[in-house]
């Protein structure tokens, strides 16, 4: 009965996909268009937000205006450094209409811009779904999204659900750093019935909480009100310098840095545990981080398993610090928890195969997931909640 009841949903967005496509597919074959066909064309087109056409693996890709030279770039051809993606548009007969066939899975979901003439990088004016973007942020992407391809509840606000209480920006004076550092706590609603509770640690913090990037603070509330995981009191650390968040000391502090965690053990842990109810074992204590926070969340609970007893890896930059496999290979006496996810697209799913065949291999629990996206905040939002039920699950 469920299978009847999701061919019944998705029969006339086939057929109704089947028609744009066939009809573009006339247009593009047409050596005699007139420029009212035309016209009509794509006017009908972004009147139902039909463009890129999309049907069951099939993408087209369109732009109108005047050109030289239109090319797709995105997490598909890694952004220009897959150089053998055919990413080259090319030119619908006798009008300014560019267009681009492409094949991905059809669940997939990507990030793209339109480059014209070279230089000149655009959003996709005829495309209503964006995706942020990350480090040096703010910036959006144009999103594809394939028709099996949905968005996740956990990551949308709910009226009905209680808000937890965000503190925003707190300073904490490192001396293992030797500068000041920028943090947010969040608090689960009515936190104080709940007594000491399970902690996260994220890093890249800003962008975890930003609510078009992470939006994590909105899965939080999900979660822990429909009793998918136990209250979680969250520290969202910031790599940005607090005088100049320009300065994001991303690339360095992520880096396997030795500094970096004394930081975390000798001053923020215990900081937080004064402060707020947090359980103090590490059976409770996670850390959290994507990209170079995905290394740097392996090497934290690899190096101090008695700090930290929960990992939680997104889209892990091990090619950056390869030393981090033979850090937790042959580890036995390790036992974490672990939640690692990757992009299937120009992510890090070779390095993240190769961890979890190390992670097979040892004494510890893990769960191991894949998505065909790309090294994006849309892959990474919608897997945050997945990550937080194998960590914190109850």
């Amino acid at each position: 009965m469920k299978s009847l009841i999701l061919l019944l949903i998705f029969l006339p967005l086939i057929c109704y996909s089947q028609s744009k496509w066939d009809e573009a597919n006339t247009i593009i074959q047409n050596k005699s268009l007139q420029a009212d066909q035309v016209n009509t064309w794509w006017t009908d087109l972004n009147q139902s937000n039909s463009i890129p056409i999309v049907h069951n693996d099939s993408v087209l890709f369109l732009y109108r205006g005047n050109a030289n030279t239109v090319e797709w770039m995105g997490d598909f051809n890694g952004w220009g450094y897959v150089k053998d993606f055919p990413n080259k548009g090319r030119k619908i007969s006798n009008t300014d209409v560019w267009y681009l066939k492409c094949k991905f899975s059809p669940d997939a979901r990507l990030d793209y811009k339109i480059l014209i003439d070279g230089t000149n990088w655009i959003i996709d004016p005829a495309n209503k779904f964006q995706q942020w973007s990350g480090v040096g942020g703010g910036s959006p992407n144009s999103e594809l999204r394939m028709p099996l391809w949905n968005e996740d509840v956990a990551t949308v606000t709910q009226a009905n659900v209680p808000k937890g209480e965000l503190i925003r920006d707190a300073l904490i004076n490192s001396k293992s750093l030797g500068y000041q550092v920028t943090y947010s706590v969040y608090l689960p609603h009515n936190y104080k019935q709940h007594g000491p509770m399970a902690v996260a640690y994220v890093t890249d913090g800003y962008e975890y909480l930003h609510p078009q990037l992470g939006n994590m603070n909105t899965t939080l509330d999900n979660l822990i009100h429909t009793q998918k995981i136990q209250p979680v009191i969250a520290v969202f650390v910031d790599n940005r310098e607090p005088v100049n968040r320009a300065n994001n000391r991303r690339m360095n502090e992520l880096a396997m840095n030795s500094k970096y965690l004394d930081f975390f053990a000798n001053e923020l842990i215990p900081a937080i545990q004064a402060q707020y109810p947090v359980k103090a074992e590490a059976k409770s204590r996670a850390i959290i981080g994507t990209s170079m926070g995905g290394l740097t969340a392996t090497y934290f609970a690899f190096t101090r398993p008695d700090l930290f007893g929960l990992a939680g890896i997104q889209s892990p930059a091990f090619y950056t610090r390869p030393q981090i496999y033979n850090l937790c290979e042959g580890n036995a006496d390790v036992q974490l928890k672990v939640s690692m996810t990757t992009g299937l697209i120009n992510d890090t799913s070779t390095d993240s195969r190769k961890m979890s065949e190390i992670l097979k291999a040892s004494s510890c629990v893990y769960q191991y997931r894949e998505v065909n996206e790309g090294h994006s905040w849309g892959n990474w939002r919608r897997l945050i909640d997945d990550i937080l039920i194998d960590l914190f699950g109850k």
